[in-house]
């Protein structure tokens, strides 16, 4: 049996918001799994189903101008920071009007004006990245924090463990959120590392680090605040480490075979959708209809999304080797010119 979600201290209208979020996200993955299904989408897709209380959480307890770096599998990521459906689903199709003009497709998803940098699916390419991020953040002073969304298995890469180190150091505003739904591809990460429990991994950098249940928006948000209110403050980064599980296999065409239905199961039990719903209902009967609304809302929305998507142009083909490079840097003619 699921543990059921604490509403104390929630209000009405944020709880509402929570699962109105977890939600979007889970009815949009499961929209583009048809899309992809019938040859709508091309390329690949790596999905979110039963991830969507991390990034929701996390996002809620997020300010406006912070940003995310995040991984392979993104939409969860880019939507709950305020990547719109239009936008998302735009991208997937590869058009013009795509949130990165077509050209990141599902696996690099973002939008500055949102605060998410385009997805990078290095496994671990967002630790380095975000480390820039939190740096000039601290230079600047701006009061800005980074969150970097990263899955169990990236803790075993180089990047990690460097620019986890840098960071302590240099005590930068981020907050790491490890994404642990126990598997890397097929692997099961207890195979791979004789700690398999990220927060105490990450004390050997002097880095504090939360446990928390990822299947839950109400506990991934509070667990948010207090890591960014850490970070905020100067002190340093903070880790988080959300225990989740992704409902649907590594990428296309996983049949799952290395797992068990029995534990497939166990933590479809622990549905944020289900709980979150359970919950309100709980406090208060009367909101079921609050609820269907919202679903509701939720289907037109991405009714939406997908003819705006369908019905957008390919980008023009002359912009095709723009956004290749940074502008680069001017070199000077002479040296010693640069003062």
């Amino acid at each position: 049996m699921s543990t059921p979600i604490d509403l104390t201290g929630v209000d009405r209208e944020t709880a509402l918001r929570l699962y109105r979020q977890v939600v979007r996200l889970r009815r949009f993955e499961d929209k583009v799994y048809q899309l992809f299904l019938k040859g709508e989408l091309p390329g690949t897709v790596h999905q979110y189903q039963g991830q969507e209380a991390v990034a929701v959480g996390v996002c809620e307890a997020l300010a406006a101008d912070d940003w995310i770096t995040s991984t392979h599998r993104p939409h969860g990521h880019a939507i709950a920071k305020g990547v719109s459906m239009r936008a998302a689903m735009a991208e997937l199709y590869g058009k013009a009007t795509g949130c990165c003009g077509g050209k990141g497709g599902s696996m690099h998803l973002g939008d500055p004006d949102v605060g998410m940098v385009p997805a990078i699916a290095i496994v671990a390419g967002g630790v380095s990245v975000v480390s820039g991020m939190g740096l000039a953040f601290k230079l600047q002073k701006s009061g800005q924090v980074a969150a970097c969304f990263f899955g169990e298995g990236a803790t075993n890469e180089g990047a990690f463990h460097e620019g986890l180190n840098f960071s302590a150091v240099q005590k930068l505003p981020i907050v790491y959120v490890c994404e642990n739904n126990l598997y890397g591809a097929s692997t099961a990460y207890h195979l791979t590392t004789l700690v398999p429990e990220v927060t105490e991994r990450v004390k050997a950098y002097g880095i504090p680090a939360i446990s928390v249940d990822g299947m839950d928006p109400v506990a991934v948000r509070a667990a948010m605040q207090q890591a960014r209110e850490h970070a905020a403050s100067g002190h340093g980064p903070m880790l988080i480490e959300a225990k989740t599980y992704r409902f649907a296999g590594h990428s296309r065409g996983d049949a799952r075979k290395y797992r068990g239905r029995e534990e497939e199961d166990t933590w479809k039990e622990l549905d944020p959708i289900t709980r979150m719903r359970d919950a309100i209902l709980a406090r208060d009967p009367a909101d079921e209809q609050a609820i269907t609304q919202i679903d509701a809302e939720i289907e037109t929305e991405l009714d939406d999304a997908v003819e705006f998507a369908r019905q957008s142009p390919l980008p023009d083909a002359t912009l095709a080797f723009t956004d290749v490079y940074a502008d680069p840097f001017p070199i000077p003619s002479v040296v010693g010119e640069r003062s």
